[in-house]
């Protein structure tokens, strides 16, 4: 087996070295280096116990005690990384990490069992496991500054170069943050990750912002073992496609004393220029991607015999061996002591409770304080400040659109808080392809508001790190169509973190996208586009469609409450088509426009997560709608009406989590449901509505009006897809009839 050809060669290989003259412990392990001897044998026992605890995994998951088993062996040398850095520097670590883990864990103080149980308890899916409880094998541990990542390749670097940025940015700005002023972010990630379109954004948008002058202190580490499961990686590819903008550093992987050398000066460059930097560790892959995998089936005899030969726990032996630190006996001593310690530790946590009912599973997913959330969004900057940012008070305006109400409330919003940043495409001197942000940026300064480069990638990154760093992110994504390129930000990254941290790490954020279809003489898929499946199945995600100016600013003010107060991801679509209409029924009624709140007034106007709103008082058929179906079925219950049919409507305003109290006691009171959906048939709201109704026991009559499953084609073609007043007026009849 894999692990027992791993062991032999490390048993075997040290016994024969040969010792050399003794050196003094605090000197260097050898000339040239800046590593001591007794810092060599220090994290000569972490890197021993990661590579043990690779091997009790694979051992746990024989007796079916275990469920994770892609490990750190061949990676043990990211020790030097760990070593060269600081406790405060906030770490997101790829899935080979052990041996950074347990120095880190000691680095902190802990005893060296404790990050040794960490590790086994996730890996044997235990409840009392310190970071995820069980829910998944991360690294990861709030006391220490990892921040955990899943597995979903290179996804987390978009996040680190944001988390970089928004740490400068929240210093200047003088908000709080966790991290020390000085800190640098370390991010780690394979060669074959490399590759993949969300590192390219994370180099990318680190390069983009230190090429302006702005400070952005990350270290990307790849650690380079030159295969990604079975696909080789060619060799110098990682030194080639470097990215330009950011300061290159190489060491071999598998020499402790040359990886630290170079971590040290990597993270010194970082630390003290405040700019990112690539550390390239050369490593080797020992056991296989995983325990499931036969590398022999791809690899040959002496591929892999070769990456046996680079083991870096044989390197570090040599080392200590060479200067005279440790006999030959005495380390194969001190790895038989671990292993009985590690195999000691791996049998009870395979003992350990494990996660027994979805509740318990579900429990850090989206907390929800509704009182604390309606008290903050309740609450507004005192008088004087707000007289300081509007040269005139909202509330005396005249009624608003829905763009303008927007406007105001995020400008509200942005002088009571400090921490609140506003960023995307063309939002700042723009203000916005469509003037939702107009005049915040001359309000604000460009440290709160300022334009992003083309990447939804790095928007969504940067938000997820300026969340986790004491900042509340308001980023703005120009069309519901663009976010389809970086939703795993979102639905990998942004939604998991609370779930798989326990809530101890959380990255709140408001991510306004302009969406929806009925653009007047602006058409074409990416511009009008009506899909929402995506979102709406990501547990925890709030998703919020306002359509009239004072659900809108409501609804605002509650999502960013509850990001702060919760730690809430939210998504705010806004219905373009909607942003500037004034009228509901004819030509200069004004009735789609709405006075802004006073403040005063915020809390009897409050919307709630998960409250919907009803129109009319009918008593034959409820419309449940939303976006611009809302104005869609407003107008067609009036004239519905007039034919004597008793209609109300109801607007769902949030769709995710849908609000299934108030949709079930609207339905009821008519017991006929028509459902105006303008997404698509196939997967659209109208699908979540009807089921929801269903599993609540209605037994009335239901029936459904959607857009066809198409992409919306450019000029008046889209009407021949797109839901119409027309339609939702005869399923009415046809439903009553």
């Amino acid at each position: 087996m894999a692990r027992d050809n791993v062991e032999t060669n490390f048993t075997e290989t040290v016994a024969a070295l040969r010792p050399g003259p003794a050196r003094d412990p605090a000197a260097p392990v050898r000339e040239g280096t800046s590593l001591t001897g007794a810092r060599c044998l220090e994290l000569l026992e972490f890197q021993m116990g990661s590579r043990l605890l690779d091997i009790a995994a694979r051992e746990l998951k024989e007796r079916g005690q275990a469920f994770y088993t892609i490990g750190s062996a061949g990676h043990e040398g990211n020790a030097a990384v760990a070593a060269a850095l600081r406790t405060g520097d906030p770490a997101l670590l790829h899935y080979r990490s052990g041996a950074f883990y347990l120095t880190r864990s000691a680095q902190a103080g802990r005893p060296a069992e404790d990050g040794l149980r960490d590790v086994l308890l996730g890996l044997t899916a235990s409840a009392e496991e310190p970071i995820s409880g069980g829910r998944h094998k991360v690294f990861g541990h709030p006391k220490l500054g990892v921040i955990p990542q899943t597995s979903t390749i290179a996804s987390h670097l978009p996040r680190a170069a944001g988390l970089a940025f928004a740490i400068e940015r929240a210093r200047k700005l003088g908000v709080p943050s966790p991290w020390p002023a000085d800190a640098v972010v370390l991010c780690t990630f394979g060669d074959a990750s490399a590759n993949h379109a969300s590192a390219l954004t994370g180099l990318n948008s680190a390069a983009y912002a230190a090429y302006q002058g702005l400070p952005t202190p990350v270290l990307f580490v790849c650690e380079d073992n030159g295969i990604g499961i079975s696909v080789r990686t060619p060799p110098g590819w990682i030194e080639a496609a470097r990215h330009p903008g950011l300061a290159y550093y190489a060491a071999d992987g598998t020499d402790l004393a040359d990886a630290y050398d170079a971590a040290l000066r990597a993270a010194s460059y970082v630390r003290e220029r405040r700019r990112p930097a690539l550390l390239h560790l050369r490593t080797v892959r020992l056991m296989g991607h995983a325990g499931s995998d036969v590398e022999a089936a791809y690899r040959g005899p002496r591929e892999i015999a070769a990456d046996l030969a680079r083991d870096p726990l044989i390197g570090t032996a040599r080392l200590l061996v060479e200067a005279g630190l440790a006999t030959p006996a005495e380390l194969l001593d001190r790895y038989e002591a671990a292993r009985a310690r590690v195999m000691e530790l791996a049998a009870q946590a395979a003992g350990r409770p494990r996660l027994t009912s979805a509740r318990q599973v579900m429990a850090p997913l989206a907390p929800r304080r509704p009182d604390a959330v309606a008290a903050r969004a309740s609450t507004a900057a005192p008088e004087a400040r707000r007289r300081e940012v509007f040269e005139r008070l909202p509330e005396r305006e005249s009624p608003l659109t829905l763009a303008q109400s927007i406007n105001r409330t995020l400008a509200d919003a942005m002088a009571a808080d400090p921490g609140i940043l506003v960023f995307g495409e063309d939002v700042a001197r723009k203000g916005g392809v469509y003037g939702v942000t107009r005049g915040l940026l001359k309000r604000f300064g460009a440290g709160r508001v300022f334009d992003s480069l083309l990447d939804e990638q790095a928007i969504l990154g940067l938000a997820l790190g300026s969340g986790l760093s004491g900042l509340l992110p308001v980023p703005e994504i120009q069309y519901l169509a663009y976010l389809h390129n970086a939703l795993d930000q979102i639905r990998g990254e942004a939604a998991t973190l609370s779930f798989f941290s326990q809530g101890a790490y959380r990255n709140p954020m408001v991510v306004r996208v302009a969406g929806y279809a009925y653009q007047k003489g602006f058409g074409g898929h990416f511009h009008n586009d009506d899909s929402v499946t995506a979102l709406r199945d990501i547990p925890g995600l709030i998703v919020a469609s306002p359509a009239r100016p004072d659900d809108a600013a409501a609804m605002l003010r509650t999502c960013l409450a509850a990001a702060r107060t919760d730690g809430s991801v939210c998504v705010f679509l806004e219905p373009i088509a909607l942003y500037h209409t004034r009228d509901l029924l004819e030509d200069g009624d004004n009735n789609w426009l709405a006075p802004y709140a006073p403040p005063e007034r915020w809390a009897e106007t409050h919307v709630p997560v998960g409250r919907a709103r009803s129109y009319g008082d009918g008593r034959d058929l409820t419309i449940v709608t939303f976006g611009n179906g809302l104005r869609m079925s407003l107008r067609a219950a009036v004239r519905l009406t007039a034919e004597g049919y008793g209609c109300r409507v109801l607007d769902l305003r949030w769709l995710s989590p849908l609000p299934v109290e108030d949709l079930v006691r609207a339905a009821q009171l008519t017991g006929n449901v028509l459902i105006a959906d303008e997404t698509r048939r196939t997967g659209g709201v109208s699908e979540g509505v009807a089921m929801a109704l269903i599993d609540a026991g209605f037994t009335g009559g239901i029936a459904r009006v959607a857009s066809h499953d198409s992409f919306i084609p450019l000029g008046a073609a889209a009407d021949l897809v797109l839901l119409s007043e027309a339609e939702i007026e005869e399923a009415a009849r046809k439903l009553l009839a």
